[in-house]
């Protein structure tokens, strides 16, 4: 099929902020055809936002082209403006909370000069689209992250615009909503061929794009189809299983071949150089003949790390980060501390938090091990957050209890603080001082002597690649490193247990295994009782069990591959249909299977007769003369999580 023409062309874009300031864009050039979506993704920093503020004519760049639907972006801004649908990031930044949802849209309809026929037949279209219809009077102060999504994305498309500006649209969202968020998207390209530009910081996302730049830095370090950017992933991807994670990383720690190296709850992932490196040679040499080897499918991420490991200097003074993932993590295992193993463990009873009339988190129930990692997934506003704060201390329950290492959390905090590590969900150091000032000050709070908090500090410098640092003020870190000095506060006092509220929260990808590597490691080796929270479907992997959280409570609790298992035992796995004219197979297939969802080129939907259904869906297309391949493939965890909220989880509303 011919590629159709482009609707938006960026050539050599490039944007500073101030005259020393950092380059926030750096040489952009990319196109979005008619009728696909079009993906930026990186993390916070990347120069996402500021490329979709410059074609929304919102930001004048410095230099380079920029053109949509035919105009220049730098000429007629308010040209531009009268044809795309720009939404902004933050969860329902353009609504007005103290107006209802009817008066949102009234407000935009006037804002675009809309006339009223056509303003009905689109309102209704979109209103039954979103599912919004029931709550027309309700401000939308008082709706739920999803629920402002998608009624930002009606104000977004009341007037029928066809090419839509998306900056972070789902960041933040409960995964049923991201996914009718994106099942209105891909109905708007395969019915009205709309084109789509979005930017997100989750990597999952991209398989739901027909093309992807993944950006670092304020450059596009690739750009093309997901599935043939997975293909060009140089070298392979091996999973080490059989021996110690913590001895595997050590014995790969200097090991030239190896790309990158990261834990995956009991496995280690190895990116492999192209050069025929033997990968089992290498761990026999270390004494580890047990272990077994086993070749794996790279993803994304897998080929951003690379990019990201292969762009030039990991410190060009405008804030990039590539750190290593080596450099002495696997010394963390220094000497165990003296709490017990009967005090070692996180227990909440019934906890309940109301604030009002809201119920925050109501009656949560769990236990956590010395030695595990115990995951918290959820979406902003389940509830994650003011659980966590309940067992530190810091906000007092409603109702019910909790232990941490053996102390009362209701209790003095006092008693509390020297058995926990807590890492804030924001970067909450100080960052006029630098980081050898915030590991001095942090040492002082907790009250170490001056030969422990010196032995202390040399020892996290080192093990966690900080020594570089050691004089840079906290501001200055990129944000990678400011993670790791976070951590390094956390555990300077060698607490039992670490809560780490979103610790990884728009940090690259690189930063991110890095990060996860130390936790593996502070949880094997020292025996630390980790909770972390997070709202990355995809970091469900590195946790020993995970606890699904929706409206303050707790879903489920178990091992990530057995919560994968009692969702595909409850509705099946998924039947997979990829076709090159997408929008017709999608259409046809919808049809008759209607819970089917498009990522991208490929339509799924989660079936109990996958064998019957995949037959019955070949059938369909090759009566319309549409070429396709049909599959089965397992639930993510996405999937997973949808699964058991619909099941017996919160409603959006």
């Amino acid at each position: 099929m011919a590629a159709p023409d482009p609707v938006i062309e960026v050539a050599s874009l490039a944007k500073r902020y101030g005259r020393r300031g950092p380059e926030a864009v750096r040489g952009v050039s990319f196109e979005v055809p008619r009728g696909q979506v079009f993906g930026l993704i990186g993390p916070d920093g990347a120069g996402k936002t500021s490329i979709i503020q410059i074609l929304a004519g919102v930001l004048r760049p410095d230099s380079g082209a920029a053109r949509v639907a035919g105009l220049d972006v730098r000429a007629r801004p308010e040209r531009v403006k009268a044809v795309i649908g720009y939404m902004p990031q933050g969860l329902g930044l353009n609504l007005y909370d103290k107006l209802t949802v009817a008066e949102n849209i009234d407000f935009f309809r006037d804002l675009r000069g809309i006339p009223e026929a056509h303003f009905r037949d689109n309102r209704d279209r979109l209103l039954a689209m979103t599912r919004l219809a029931p709550f027309l009077d309700r401000p939308a102060g008082n709706l739920s992250g999803g629920m402002r999504q998608k009624l930002a994305l009606i104000c977004t498309l009341v007037h029928l615009p066809d090419i839509l500006l998306l900056d972070e649209p789902t960041t933040g969202v409960d995964p049923i909503s991201r996914r009718e968020f994106w099942a209105i998207i891909h109905d708007l390209v395969a019915t009205r061929g709309v084109s789509v530009l979005m930017s997100t910081a989750y990597m999952d996302e991209a398989e739901r794009c027909h093309a992807v730049g993944l950006m670092h830095g304020g450059e596009i370090l690739d750009r093309g189809a997901p599935d043939a950017l997975v293909r060009s992933v140089g070298g392979r991807v091996a999973a080490v299983e059989g021996a110690a994670p913590e001895k595997v990383l050590a014995a790969l720690a200097d090991w030239p071949a190896a790309v990158d190296v990261t834990v995956i709850g009991g496995r280690v992932k190895v990116l492999v150089r192209d050069g025929g490196a033997d990968l089992s040679a290498r761990l026999a040499e270390a004494g580890l003949d047990a272990a077994r080897v086993a070749e794996t499918r790279p993803g994304l991420e897998d080929l951003f790390v690379q990019r990201i490991a292969g762009a030039a200097p990991a410190e060009d003074g405008a804030g990039r980060s590539a750190p290593s993932h080596r450099g002495g993590a696997e010394r963390l295992h220094e000497a165990r501390n003296a709490w017990t193993a009967e005090d070692g463990f996180v227990a909440a009873d019934g906890l309940t938090c109301r604030f009002g009339d809201f119920t925050a988190v109501d009656s949560v129930s769990l236990r956590l091990e010395r030695g595990e990692i115990l995951g918290l997934l959820g979406p902003n506003g389940a509830g994650k957050t003011t659980l966590i704060k309940m067992l530190c201390g810091l906000q007092r329950p409603s109702a019910g209890g909790g232990r941490v290492a053996g102390a009362d959390c209701t209790g003095p905090r006092a008693a509390l603080s020297p058995r926990i590590g807590y890492m804030s969900q924001r970067f909450s150091l100080y960052g006029d001082m630098t980081v050898e000032a915030n590991l001095r000050l942090y040492a002082g709070l907790y009250g170490l002597d001056r030969a422990r908090r010196d032995r202390r500090i040399g020892f996290l410098l080192d093990a966690l690649d900080l020594a570089p640092y050691r004089r840079r003020l906290g501001r200055a870190l990129p944000l990678g490193i400011r993670q790791r000095l976070a951590l390094a506060c956390a555990n300077l006092h060698e607490p039992p247990v670490l809560i780490l509220d979103e610790p990884t929260s728009s940090v690259d990808p690189l930063a991110r295994r890095t990060f996860w590597n130390i936790v593996h490691l502070l949880a094997s080796e020292a025996g630390v009782a980790v909770l972390v929270s997070t709202h990355y479907m995809d970091e469900a992997e590195h946790c020993d069990r995970l606890g699904f959280m929706q409206a303050g409570r707790l879903v489920a609790i178990d091992a990530p591959d057995d919560l994968r298992r009692q969702a595909t035992e409850r509705a099946g796995p998924l039947v997979a249909v990829e076709a090159a004219d997408f929008a017709a197979a999608f259409l046809r297939l919808r049809a008759v299977f209607p819970r089917a969802m498009l990522y991208g080129r490929r339509i799924e939907w989660q079936s109990r007769a996958p064998d019957a259904d995949r037959a019955k869906a070949a059938s369909l297309l090759a009566e319309a003369g549409i070429a396709a391949e049909t599959g089965i493939r397992e639930l993510s965890m996405e999937e997973t999580f949808v699964n058991f909220l619909e099941s017996g989880g919160g409603a959006d509303a």
